[in-house]
Formats: C-alpha cells, structure tokens, sequence
C-alpha cells in the first residue's frame, strides 16, 4: 500500500471512530506503528487530525469525547486485561464506587463473582453488567442520563453520594498525567467523578498505556489521591509512557501492570499473580484528610454501612504491602 492510500484509510477510520489507536491502525493498514506514528504526524500537519499518546483523533479532540461505541473499540485487550488485575484487589463483602466506562464496565462484569459485594455506581452499563449477580447489590445514583457513555450526571447524582463511604472508588477517564491526575472531555462527568472520589477512601484508576501523557479539559483527580493506577504493559518503544509511570510512581502512586503473560480470561487473578508488577516507590504514599482510616466516615448508606469497617482495613493492609 502506498503512504497515499493509508493515509487515506486512516483518516476514513479516525473519521468514522472518532478515536482509533495507533496498534489498531497499524493491523488494518498491515504495517508497523513506527511507519503509522509517521503518516499520523503527516496528517495532523495538514490539519486533518489530532495525535494523541498511542493514537490519533478528529480535530479538536482536546475538548472533543468519544461516544461509547468508538470507545468500546479501543484497546480492548488492554482493557480486559486490567479489569482481571483490578477485579483482584476486591475481596467478599467489600462496599465499592465504580464510574462510568468502557474499562469499568469490564471489571464489572468480573465483580459478578464477589459474593456480598455492594456497588455504587453512576454508570447503566456497570449497573447492566452486575444485573443478574445473586450476591451483588447495586446501588445507582440518581441524576440525569447522558447518552454518550450511558451515565447518570447532574446535581442529583452528585446529591445522592453526599455521606457515602466506601472503602475504594474505581475509575476511568480520557486522560493521565503525573502532573494533573486524571482528567475527562466533560465538565458534568469530571464533576460526579469528583463526588465519587469523595465517598472512598482509596482511589484506584483504571488506564491503558494510550492514556498516559494525555490531559484533557477538566481534572477529575489529581495524583496525590490517585492510590493506585493499574494499567498495561507500554510497548517497548513508548518512552512516554515509560517516563509517565515513573513520575506518577515518584508523586507516591502505586502501580500495577498487567504485564504480556495477564490472563485474559474470565476469572479474576489474584492478588499475587506473576503477571502484576509493583513498581518500587521512592517514599511513604502520602495521606489526605477525609481519605485516612475508619476514624472519620461520617454518614453512610445503609448498605455501605455495614461493610465499611471491614474493607477499609484490608485497603490498608494492600498500601503497606
């Protein structure tokens, strides 16, 4: 194929997805990513889209959201992969937030198998995901819909997390950066994530490799209350990613990493699978107020209520491990 014509053919699938990454340009157009990263730089110097870390996106993208079908589409055995990681870190009776998200979404699905687990969620399609699980209860805000990633946004669901605590929040979102924290296209979506943020008292993200490096407009948690990030394995050749977890991992984050061996599979791993990787900390992670022990939890949800001591004790536990 001439660099013409896959030019030509990955600007019809940015077009079409809104958001397509740079492994998945490379397998359609059959060529390497180091010859893909240099038609992308050559589109995006005539205006015709974005880069971005790992990927490319229509002009503008720095504001612009991907809806939930070009999402679902992207790196989705990074995704699955880091679901089996973070779905391991919750244990039997555990009260939990999970935010809307295509990756959250799959770790819904594994939490299925968590007896006595309680979810709080904005999102349908984790509400959808845990439906059917006997021993999961499911508690949604309330809120408006917002169509494109099927959430539950507005006052009323930020009203409805008001004297919630749980033991973890679990979230996603269109960027990573040491400098910023996590950050989303949408003001309404950064600010329910921000409530979620403050019913947990630990914060773990969910980003594949393509998130690190990039910020979007609106912050939705700043590092130092990120208390983990479990993410992909970077490519050998992506220094930026690279240098992303370093830095995130000097700030005090703990990082997980689903290394080329994770299981893909249905199941869960555990806790000690081979394929996690801690990377070593340079210090003791840093405390906030609100966000420390059992001393201060304040009003809770019935359901929240009744497992909070429990797991808060064992998020402990995992922080000094």
């Amino acid at each position: 194929m001439f660099a013409a014509e896959r030019r030509q053919l990955i600007l019809e699938m940015v077009r079409a997805n809104g958001a397509v990454s740079l492994r998945e340009l490379a397998r359609v157009v059959q060529t390497s990513e180091v010859t893909v990263r240099r038609d992308v730089r050559a589109l995006e110097a005539e205006g015709l889209l974005d880069r971005r870390h790992g990927g490319a996106v229509l002009p503008g993208g720095f504001t612009r959201e991907s809806g939930f079908p070009q999402k679902s589409h992207l790196s989705t055995a990074e995704k699955t992969a880091i679901a089996d990681l973070a779905a391991g870190l919750v244990g039997e009776g555990e009260a939990i937030v999970v935010g809307a998200g295509t990756t959250t979404q799959e770790l819904a699905r594994r939490l299925a198998r968590v007896p006595g687990l309680t979810v709080v969620t904005n999102s349908l399609l984790v509400a959808q995901a845990l439906a059917h699980a006997n021993r999961v209860e499911v508690v949604m805000t309330g809120g408006t819909l917002r169509g494109s990633n099927y959430a539950l946004v507005g006052s009323g669901a930020e009203q409805s997390l008001q004297g919630l605590r749980v033991s973890r929040a679990f979230l996603s979102g269109s960027g990573l950066t040491a400098e910023r924290g996590l950050s989303t296209s949408n003001m309404l979506s950064a600010s329910v994530d921000r409530a979620l943020v403050q019913a947990a008292a630990e914060v773990v993200v969910l980003a594949d490799h393509t998130k690190l490096g990039s910020d979007t407009m609106f912050q939705t948690v700043p590092t130092e209350l990120i208390t983990r990030l479990v993410t992909d394995e970077p490519p050998a050749h992506d220094e930026r990613a690279a240098t992303e977890l370093q830095a995130l991992a000097d700030q005090g984050v703990e990082i997980t990493v689903a290394g080329p061996d994770a299981d893909s599979g249905a199941e869960p791993l555990p806790p000690g699978r081979q394929a996690r990787q801690e990377m070593p900390l340079p210090g003791q992670r840093r405390t906030q107020g609100g966000h420390g022990g059992p001393g201060g939890l304040g009003p809770q949800l019935r359901s929240a209520a009744a497992l909070a001591e429990g797991p808060v004790g064992r998020v402990a536990d995992l922080r000094r491990r």
